[in-house]
């Protein structure tokens, strides 16, 4: 039980809210150690697995240089104003919107998302956009909880949709660890079993966005009240 150390400094560090490329690699570390390994083995092994996985962090690389060009000329700003033409937008619907369509999507093998590419430069300036045209300027602990918001309907979307086809890799991991275990589950039975679980992630996101919305509006009546008190 010793070498799952790894999980417990994952959550202690998590809980401490200390950098995640630390974190892991300190997790990484102390599974190692624990399993006997000697230290520059596992710093080896990190090396290995880096130059073998670049092509998973190079795409990264070259779209986070995209959206910062994209963002220099107005992505953001553009989004925004999109966003307050419709009537009936609020923060919560437009984050419900993203997860359903990234957890559609996802389901379907294609994968159109992600922190870099739709949340940072799209969601959370939609979403903050439409909060505006509602409720006018808003406080900035506001701000940060639509975009805290605007991240946990990627993850929503993501990584619950992703367990409902047997194409990706999730699934294909599950399978692995199962019939290592002795337990020969095939592909689609872990596909259909995953639906269940997407849509009740989906219903606990339906809810907490319904609170942001009801939390918006009541930070903007404090700040609007606020305001006037301070009127002379």
């Amino acid at each position: 039980m010793i070498k799952l150390i790894g999980i417990v400094v994952v959550a202690a560090g998590f809980a401490l809210r200390i950098n995640t490329l630390l974190v892991v690699m300190a997790a990484g570390i102390a599974t190692g150690l624990c399993a006997g390994m000697p230290f520059n083995d596992i710093i080896a092994e990190f090396g290995k697995l880096f130059v073998e996985n670049r092509y998973v962090t190079l795409p990264v690389g070259l779209m986070l240089a995209v959206i910062g060009l994209l963002e220099r000329y107005g992505l953001r700003e553009r989004a925004e104003a999109l966003i307050k033409r419709v009537q009936a937008a609020t923060a919560g619907r437009v984050l419900l919107a993203y997860a359903a369509m990234r957890q559609i999507s996802i389901a379907l093998g294609v994968n159109v998302g992600g922190h870099a590419g739709m949340v940072r430069p799209l969601v959370a300036p939609m979403a903050e956009g439409a909060a505006h045209a509602r409720h006018g300027e808003l406080p900035e602990t506001t701000v940060a909880a639509i975009r805290a918001h605007a991240a946990a309907a990627e993850n929503v979307g993501n990584f619950f949709g992703e367990d409902t086809v047997f194409a990706v890799g999730a699934v294909l991991l599950i399978h692995g660890v199962l019939k290592t275990a002795g337990y020969d589950v095939s592909l689609w039975a872990l596909s259909w079993w995953g639906v269940p679980t997407a849509l009740a992630a989906f219903g606990a996101l339906w809810w907490r966005v319904r609170a942001l919305d009801r939390r918006i509006a009541r930070d903007a009546a404090a700040k609007v009240a606020g305001k006037k008190e301070d009127t002379p």
